[in-house]
């Protein structure tokens, strides 16, 4: 996380937006509910039945539940991917069971209290379907344990508060998806928007620049008998407008190509073969997902571009799957070359796209390019 003292010293085309209010304090919402471990901290306290030993190994067992609890909501506030907010907020969990399975025997039937706060951590962590098992297990383990003990007419409380923290926090973790979906709708709108504006100003450009070419164009044939020097004038200022209506087009469509994978593919296999590289690429590209086919059509163009600018390969294939492809080459290997900006590049987009780029020698030399898409 970017800090505000830093921003300035980073150039404004690589700033990110800021940060998400909710990620950086999101865990405060699961802080407030700590107040309760007052309680048991105070009954354990003033328990004189109890050694005074088991009392102090009792509270600091809750502090640590409740510390390992606050730090596990910090934790996954602070990760990047939701893959390592699973990660990390399954291994907070089983810290805080095994510390209050710890604390039964000090504690008892009373370690029943730590249940909501594992439901909460496991509810903004966990895959919707494991939280809500969590919930269950939970709620289960209130009616089951007091049950057998003979003391569920003390304890049902619990099955009421576990219950209705599932439900809170669930119905806030479904909230939450629903509005990363709208948002993320709304971006694509806004994107959709954003072709239709630049769309408009290609044509805008290209329709003034042209008429003002052909009158000029005109004018300059009518002159060249006439006047030479004028008609001279004229064609100096069309290839100056020619310029001027160049540089605005290429400014007002920058960054919007979109690759294709087929085109691609024609590419380097025309690229390879004026190399010199036996190039075996696949035929069909209906195997691909259409989701990932763009892309795969960039990863594809700089791979091709660094077999036959650096590999020194006289062989190169191209596989191709639902969701990932494959590019090998029968070159030099990894151990030559640095990764440049181009392929730091293709692996920024794969990244982007929830993918994985690997970079690895081949077992009998060469190159494998390997890109893995969610």
């Amino acid at each position: 996380m970017v800090h505000a003292q830093s921003m300035s010293s980073v150039p404004a085309s690589v700033r990110t937006a800021p940060a998400d209010p909710w990620e950086r304090f999101g865990w405060m919402m699961g802080a407030i509910w700590l107040v309760f471990l007052a309680f048991p901290i105070a009954a354990l306290a003033t328990a004189s039945d109890i050694p005074a030993v088991w009392r102090v190994l009792g509270i600091c067992g809750i502090v640590a539940f409740g510390t390992v609890y606050l730090r596990g909501f910090i934790a996954i506030s602070n990760q990047d991917t939701w893959d390592q907010v699973v990660r990390t907020g399954v291994r907070y969990l089983v810290a805080l069971v095994i510390i209050s399975l710890a604390l039964v025997p000090v504690i008892g039937l009373g370690v029943l209290a730590h249940l909501p706060y594992i439901v909460a951590l496991g509810m903004f962590s966990l895959p919707l379907a494991w939280a809500l098992g969590v919930a269950g297990a939970a709620i289960l383990t209130c009616v089951l344990v007091p049950l057998v003990s003979g003391s569920l007419a003390e304890t049902w409380y619990f099955i009421l508060i576990i219950s209705l923290v599932a439900v809170s926090t669930g119905l806030v973790r479904v909230f939450e998806e629903r509005g990363n979906a709208h948002r993320a709708a709304q971006a694509d709108l806004a994107l959709a928007a954003e072709r239709d504006r630049v769309a408009r100003d290609v044509h805008d450009v290209l329709g003034h620049s042209l008429t003002v070419v052909t009158v000029k164009a005109e004018l300059a044939g009518r002159l060249i008998d006439t006047d030479p020097a004028r008609a001279r004038d004229e064609l100096d200022q069309i290839q100056a407008l020619s310029r001027v209506a160049l540089a605005e087009i290429r400014a007002t469509v920058s960054g919007l190509r979109v690759a294709s994978l087929a085109d691609e593919l024609a590419a380097a296999d025309s690229a390879l073969t004026d190399a010199g590289i036996r190039a075996e690429l696949p035929d069909a590209l209906d195997v691909v997902d259409p989701r990932h086919r763009v892309i795969l059509a960039w990863v594809l163009r700089e791979a091709v571009t660094n077999v036959v600018r650096h590999s020194g390969a006289t062989r190169c294939v191209v596989e191709l799957d639902t969701d990932r492809m494959r590019v090998t080459d029968d070159g030099q290997g990894t151990k030559v070359h640095k990764e440049g900006n181009g392929l730091r590049g293709i692996r920024e987009r794969v990244c982007a796209a929830g993918g994985t780029l690997t970079l690895t020698t081949g077992p009998t030399g060469g190159t494998v390019l390997e890109v893995t898409l969610d």
